[in-house]
C-alpha cells in the first residue's frame, strides 16, 4: 500500500469516527476487559507518583492529543472477514485492544513494591482497584502505600587498603559523602559507588572499578534506622587467588601515532592542546575522557584510540594516541528549483571544503551560488529576469583566535573561532544590489553543553545599489503620494558595523536564548569627535555612505511538558524590540521584525500580519510596510505520535509586531501601552510532522482566530465567522517551529 493511499485511509477513518460512533469492544473476548484507564494514586503526598509511572508493565491503547483512541477506533472499524482487503488494512493500520493482563498487574505491583523500597519505604506496599465502565471496560488503579521512610543513622568505612585509607579524605571530601539523617536510597548508595569510584580512577587507580565497593545495612528492630558500613576491598588480580594492595599509576611516556602507520597531518601543539593526559602525573579516568571529546571535535580527526601499556613490576603507564585523519577535501553540488507566487526559477550552488587547512583541523570553505527567476506581470520594465550570484568563504578554528591566551585556557574552553567573507550581486528588473560582508565570531560552551555562548566581535555590512529602473523610482521612491521613508531607506547604501553577544541555555525540558546586538555606537563616537559633516538628512557618512545606528535585543523561552512517551505540550514565548537612534530613523530591512510564517502566528503567511493594526493595500511594496521594530510571539502547541514516522499537532498561536516611532505609511502600527494588548493576533490551527531523525518535514494548516487589522466585525472575530479563503494559511518547513 502507497503511503499517499495509507494517509488517505486515515482521514476518512477519522472523519468517520468523529461522525458516528463506533464499538471499540467488539473484538474483546468473552470475560475479558478492554484496559481504559490506569493511574496511580496515593494517600501521601510526598512522594512523587510521576517516578513510579515507568514501572507500570501494560497502559491502555495510544491515545491521539492524550483523549482520542484513533488507532483503536480504527481497528474496530473493520469486519470480522480477515480476507477482505479493507478489514485487513484497517487492522494493520490500527491498533489491537489491550485487554487486562492479570500477570503483568501482579509483576507491576512487585516492581513498583520494589521500587519504593529502594528509595527507603522499606515497609511499602501496593494494592490494586478496579472498576467496570461502560461495556467490556476497566479502569485500573495502583495504591501505592509507602508507609514511614527509613534514614541513615551512622556510616562506617571500612577500607582494607591502607594506602587508599590514608589517601581518601583528599581523593573523596567530606562534603561528597553520604550523611547521617539521609533517608535510606538504595539509589543514593550506588550514586555513592560510582562517584567513589570516580575520585579513585581520576587519581591514579587505573584498575579500580566499582564491584570493589559493597554495603552492609543493619536496621534495629522496630526502629526506623539503619546503620550502613561501606567496604573498599583489596585488589584481586587476574589469575591470582591472593588480594593485593591497589596501584596507583603514573604516565610515564606519551606517544602520537597515525593510524595505520600514516603519518600525522596535525600540528605538535593542536595535539598537546587536545591531550589532557601529561606524562607524570597520576593517570586520570577524566583526562582521558576529555582528551576523547576534545580529538572528537575536531573536523579533521575520524576517530581516536588511546591506550595504556603497563609497565611490568612498575606503577608507570606507557600511553599511546592513535589518530585516524578524516578526508581533508570535498566538493558538494546542491541544484534548487524555485517558485516564488508563480515565477519559475533555478539556482545552484558548488561548495569546496578543506578540514585541515594549516595542519591544525582548521576548515576552510568556499562557496559559490548561482540563481534564475523568470519574472512576470511587471510592467514599464526592460528586463524582466532575476539573477543573483554570490561567492562566500569561511575558516573556522576548533579554539580561541587571540593572543596572549594560555594554552591551558584554549584547552578547557570548548570554543571555536570564525572569519568570513561575502560578496552577493542582485540583479532585478526594478534595481540592482551589491552587499559585501565579513565578520570574526566567537562561539564556545561549558563542559555540560547547557551553556552556549558567542560573541560578533565585529559583523561589517556594505549594500551598494549601483542601479535603480526609473520606472521603479518614478512610481515609488518619488512619488509625491507615496511618502514611504522605509521604503526609501531601504534603497540606499547603507554602512552596518555591529557587535553582538548571544546565549542560549538548555536542560531537561527547558530552554531559552538571549540575543544583543547594537550598531554604529563606535562610527557615530568618531563622528561627533572629528565632527564629520552630515548629508541634507543629518546623518553622519563614513566613506560618503550613511550608516546605521541601532540596538537590538531578542528573548526566546520554550518549556515540553510531556504527559507520557507519545504525548507533550509544549509552551512558547518569544519577545524582540529593536530601537533606531542617533544615526537612523529606521531599522535596516534585515534587522526588522516580521509576523506570520511557519514559524510565528500560523493564521497569517509570512508577513502578512501587523505592524500592530495595520492592514497592507499594495502587495507590491507591503512587504517592506509590514515590519517592524517590536515583536511578540506566543505559542501552544499539543504534540501526539500518530503511526510510523507520522506525528501530529493542535496549536493556538497568538502575537504582532509593532512599531517605536509613528510611520504614517503604517497607521495603526505603532505600540502604545493602551492599545497594543488589543492588536494581539490570534490563530489556531491543525498540523503534520513526518519524523525521519535526521530532519523533520511538517505540514502546518493555520486559522484566523482574531484578526487586528479588520474591516468589519466578521473579519475581526473570524474565530466565529470562519471563512476559508481569507482566514486559511498553509505552511510547509523543515524543522520543528520551536
Amino acid at each position: 500500500m502507497t503511503l499517499k493511499k495509507t494517509i488517505h485511509i486515515y482521514i476518512v477513518v477519522s472523519l468517520a469516527l468523529m461522525l458516528t460512533g463506533c464499538s471499540v469492544t467488539k473484538f474483546i473476548p468473552e470475560n475479558e476487559y478492554l484496559l481504559n484507564k490506569v493511574k496511580l494514586e496515593s494517600e501521601d503526598k510526598s512522594l512523587d507518583l510521576s517516578a513510579y509511572e515507568p514501572y507500570i508493565k501494560q497502559r491502555g491503547n495510544t491515545k491521539w492529543f492524550s483523549s482520542l483512541r484513533i488507532p483503536l477506533a480504527t481497528y474496530s472499524l473493520a469486519g470480522k472477514d480477515s480476507t477482505k482487503w479493507i478489514n485487513k488494512t484497517l487492522k494493520n493500520i490500527g491498533e489491537k485492544p489491550i485487554t487486562l493482563d492479570s500477570s503483568l498487574v501482579s509483576s507491576t505491583c512487585t516492581d513498583l513494591q520494589t521500587a519504593m523500597q529502594n528509595a527507603g519505604y522499606l515497609d511499602a506496599y501496593v494494592t490494586t482497584r478496579t472498576k467496570i465502565t461502560g461495556k467490556k471496560k476497566i479502569n485500573l488503579t495502583y495504591n501505592l502505600i509507602p508507609g514511614e521512610p527509613y534514614h541513615i543513622n551512622k556510616i562506617t568505612y571500612d577500607i582494607q587498603d591502607d594506602s587508599i585509607a590514608n589517601k581518601f579524605n583528599g581523593i573523596y571530601p567530606d562534603r561528597k559523602r553520604l550523611k547521617s539523617g539521609m533517608k535510606f536510597d538504595v539509589n543514593r548508595l550506588e550514586l555513592e559507588r560510582k562517584q567513589i569510584t570516580a575520585a579513585l580512577t581520576d587519581n591514579g587507580y587505573y584498575h579500580f572499578h566499582k564491584d570493589y565497593i559493597s554495603f552492609t545495612a543493619d536496621s534495629a528492630c522496630g526502629s526506623k534506622q539503619i546503620d550502613l558500613v561501606l567496604h573498599l576491598a583489596k585488589y584481586h588480580p587476574v589469575n591470582s587467588e591472593k588480594d593485593t594492595l591497589h596501584t596507583c599509576y603514573f604516565i610515564n611516556k606519551l606517544k602520537f601515532m597515525g593510524s595505520n602507520d600514516n603519518k600525522i597531518n596535525l600540528r605538535r601543539r593542536i595535539l598537546e592542546e587536545n591531550t589532557w593526559i601529561e606524562p607524570g602525573k597520576a593517570f586520570s579516568s577524566n583526562a582521558l575522557k576529555q582528551t576523547y571529546n576534545s580529538f572528537g571535535k575536531l573536523q579533521a580527526v575520524r576517530y581516536t584510540n588511546i591506550q595504556f601499556n603497563e609497565t611490568h613490576g612498575s606503577d608507570k603507564l606507557d600511553c599511546n594516541i592513535t589518530i585516524s585523519p578524516a578526508k581533508p577535501n570535498s566538493i558538494s553540488f546542491q541544484p534548487e528549483g524555485t517558485n516564488t507566487s508563480g515565477d519559475l526559477g533555478a539556482a545552484a550552488s558548488l561548495t569546496y571544503e578543506n578540514k585541515n587547512l594549516f595542519r591544525g583541523s582548521e576548515v576552510f570553505s568556499i562557496n559559490l551560488r548561482g540563481a534564475f527567476e523568470a519574472i512576470t506581470g511587471l510592467e514599464g520594465y526592460q528586463n524582466q529576469n532575476y539573477m543573483e550570484y554570490s561567492l562566500e568563504s569561511k575558516l573556522l578554528f576548533p579554539s580561541f583566535v587571540c593572543p596572549f591566551l594560555s594554552k591551558d585556557f584554549r584547552r578547557r574552553s570548548s570554543a571555536s573561532s570564525e572569519f568570513n567573507i561575502s560578496y552577493n550581486m542582485q540583479n532585478r528588473p526594478e534595481f540592482h544590489r551589491r552587499v559585501f560582508s565579513g565578520g570574526l565570531r566567537y562561539r564556545w560552551s561549558d563542559s555540560k553543553q547547557r551553556h552556549i555562548y558567542k560573541i560578533d566581535v565585529i559583523d561589517l555590512n556594505y549594500v551598494y545599489m549601483p542601479w535603480i529602473s526609473a520606472t521603479f523610482k518614478n512610481d515609488y521612491l518619488d512619488d509625491v503620494d507615496n511618502r514611504n521613508v522605509i521604503l526609501r531607506y531601504n534603497y540606499e547604501d547603507l554602512f552596518i558595523i555591529k557587535i553582538g553577544f548571544g546565549m542560549s541555555y538548555s536542560h531537561n525540558n527547558s530552554a531559552f536564548k538571549i540575543n544583543c546586538e547594537t550598531a554604529g555606537n563606535l562610527l557615530n563616537g568618531i563622528s561627533r569627535a572629528i565632527k564629520m559633516d552630515k548629508d541634507n538628512n543629518g546623518n553622519y557618512k563614513l566613506f560618503n555612505i550613511a550608516y546605521a545606528q541601532y540596538a537590538k535585543f531578542d528573548f526566546d523561552y520554550t518549556r515540553q511538558i510531556p504527559f507520557d512517551q507519545n504525548n507533550q505540550l509544549v509552551l512558547h514565548a518569544g519577545l524582540g524590540i529593536a530601537y533606531p537612534y542617533g544615526n537612523s530613523i529606521v531599522l535596516p530591512f534585515e534587522k526588522r521584525y516580521f509576523s506570520g510564517g511557519a514559524n510565528s502566528v500560523r493564521g497569517w503567511t509570512v508577513r502578512g500580519l501587523g505592524p500592530g493594526g495595520f492592514k497592507g493595500r499594495d502587495g507590491r511594496i507591503d512587504f517592506i510596510n509590514q515590519t517592524g521594530d517590536m515583536k511578540i510571539d506566543l505559542n501552544m502547541e499539543l504534540r501526539t505520535f500518530l503511526f510510523w514516522k507520522f506525528y501530529g499537532a493542535v496549536f493556538i498561536d497568538a502575537g504582532n509586531i509593532w512599531t517605536i516611532r509613528n510611520y504614517e505609511e503604517q497607521p495603526a502600527g505603532q505600540f502604545r501601552f493602551d492599545t497594543f494588548y488589543k492588536q494581539i493576533a490570534a490563530a489556531y490551527g491543525l498540523g503534520f510532522r513526518m519524523n525521519f531523525n535526521y530532519f523533520i518535514l511538517r505540514f502546518d494548516m493555520g486559522m484566523k482566530a482574531i484578526n487586528p487589522a479588520y474591516e468589519t466585525e466578521k473579519e475581526h472575530y473570524a474565530i466565529i465567522h470562519p471563512r476559508l479563503s481569507r482566514d486559511f494559511s498553509f505552511h510547509f518547513a523543515v524543522g520543528l517551529p520551536f
